[in-house]
């Protein structure tokens, strides 16, 4: 097994289930320190828990990074507890906090449309401000950002793919700004991944209707979280020194 995180401090927010918790195990097992932030306790406690196929290890810190203060004191933790944060990965953001994630922008509320783009951009932001003040002062550290194909008019409610097109703007403007200082900012986007919350969404959805849609992905089949997590591993990592500034997709084609 490569050990491309030996010694590196990763901090993965949203990392109690799906891609995030994909990616700290991924990172964990290739040697990192990783700090899982998140706010659900109870998953991030079980993921600690988890045997590590590696030298690294995961501890969770629970929090709810909409909040600043929340943000400052993860950050604050991470640097007085391992004295450094080498990796970034902000796994935050998604379309069910609303009731109807599929409405159309006239039966979306403003109450939705505010709710969507707080909870999808506010945590990157500020995950990135303060980790990133952190980096600059190293010079060095890569971040990666969670985007989506909703970003250019797949699917979901729309408040969605407007919050996740400012992701990928935001994730362009971020590594013009801390590139001088030796860090890379990219992000990625997924198509559909069978996440836990996915299964559960389209848990009704018939065996017909599964099977059309993948059809449609050009690689004919659905992304797993540990696909998604291998491709933010290798922007993590010094394989991906010269990349900075970009949005990877990862959807099998779509």
């Amino acid at each position: 097994m490569e050990m491309r995180f030996l010694g590196k401090v990763a901090v993965i927010a949203g990392a109690s289930e799906g891609i995030g918790r994909a990616t700290a195990q991924l990172m964990a097992g290739e040697g990192a320190t990783v700090v899982a932030v998140a706010r659900n306790a109870e998953n991030l406690g079980s993921l600690a828990a988890e045997p590590v196929e590696g030298p690294g290890v995961v501890e969770g810190f629970p929090a709810d990074l909409v909040s600043e203060e929340a943000v400052v004191a993860v950050v604050d933790h991470v640097v007085k507890a391992h004295g450094r944060i080498d990796i970034l990965v902000n796994n935050i953001g998604g379309s069910t906090i609303v009731a109807k994630p599929f409405a159309t922008v006239e039966d979306t509320s403003l109450d939705d449309f505010e709710r969507m783009l707080r909870f999808n951009l506010v945590p990157t932001f500020l995950m990135c401000k303060y980790a990133g003040a952190v980096m600059k002062r190293q010079g060095s550290g890569k971040i990666v950002n969670l985007s989506s194909l909703s970003a250019r008019g797949h699917s979901s409610i729309s408040p969605y793919g407007a919050a996740k097109a400012g992701i990928e703007s935001f994730t362009t403007k971020l590594s013009r700004e801390l590139g001088p200082f030796g860090i890379n900012v990219n992000a990625v986007a997924p198509g559909l991944v069978l996440t836990d919350r996915i299964n559960r969404t389209i848990g009704a959805v018939s065996p017909e209707v599964r099977a059309e849609r993948v059809k449609s992905i050009p690689l004919r089949r659905d992304s797993q979280p540990e696909d998604q997590a291998r491709v933010i591993a290798f922007l993590c990592s010094s394989d991906a020194d010269m990349v900075t500034g970009s949005t990877l997709d990862v959807s099998g084609g779509l």
